[in-house]
């Protein structure tokens, strides 16, 4: 199981057809203190990806190296990020515990957009060309595939960057992609890709940079 202390957890199964779902979630104290009152979430990065079901699970007591086994219901429409979110008390303290996200694919799609990235110096000055690169990874052979890049402003605008059509890629073939954008304001920048098989889309990344004043 993977571990992020002081639990150690498993989710299963991590590959699944499109539709509603059940996915298994192992859950173990890997700490010295009983944790009691755990409320334990299973959350979406992107609910028209993976959408949770239902107000989560709780856990009156999990003694050191004790394991529960809890099962939570998705919504399974593309692949998608989850992760798990843990909320008691530690001891006699109260915790907050996340983990890393967990990729679950589902279904199978012609490819996978894998990287989104700002190719800048951190906290780049007001006024500096910023350049946002995105990589998408073929699953199989496919036709050529729309990529779109946006940028939301510190003041709440969506502007677009660039519309790309992808080229054809085999299986495991990598390609990047890349947009340029000028920051006129000092603030934090979200960045957006977006990968489309004709209107259905197939994957989002999100990319998070703070522009300094110049």
């Amino acid at each position: 199981m993977a571990q992020r202390y002081p639990i150690e957890y498993r989710l299963n199964p991590r590959h699944m057809e499109p539709g509603w779902r059940w996915v298994s979630l192992n859950l173990r104290n890997a700490g010295a203190e009983d944790l009691t009152g755990l409320d334990v979430q299973l959350n979406s990065l992107d609910d028209y990806s993976l959408r949770t079901v239902g107000t989560g699970s709780y856990i009156p007591l999990l003694k050191p190296d004790e394991q529960r086994v809890e099962a939570f219901q998705v919504a399974a429409n593309r692949t998608g990020q989850l992760y798990i979110s843990v909320e008691g008390m530690q001891g006699v303290s109260y915790f907050h515990w996340e983990s890393p996200t967990i990729l679950v694919t589902v279904g199978s799609e012609p490819a996978e957009l894998t990287r989104l990235f700002a190719v800048c110096e951190p906290y780049p000055p007001v006024g500096q060309r910023i350049r946002i690169e995105a990589t998408v990874r073929g699953a199989g052979d496919s036709e050529a595939l729309r990529l779109e890049l946006w940028a939301e402003t510190p003041d709440e605008r969506f502007e677009a960057l660039a519309e790309i059509e992808t080229k054809i890629l085999s299986a495991g073939e990598e390609s990047t992609y890349a947009a340029e954008f000028v920051p006129e304001e000092e603030g934090g920048y979200t960045f957006y890709a977006y990968l489309y098989d004709d209107m259905r889309r197939i994957g989002r990344r999100t990319e998070e940079l703070y522009v300094r004043e110049a």
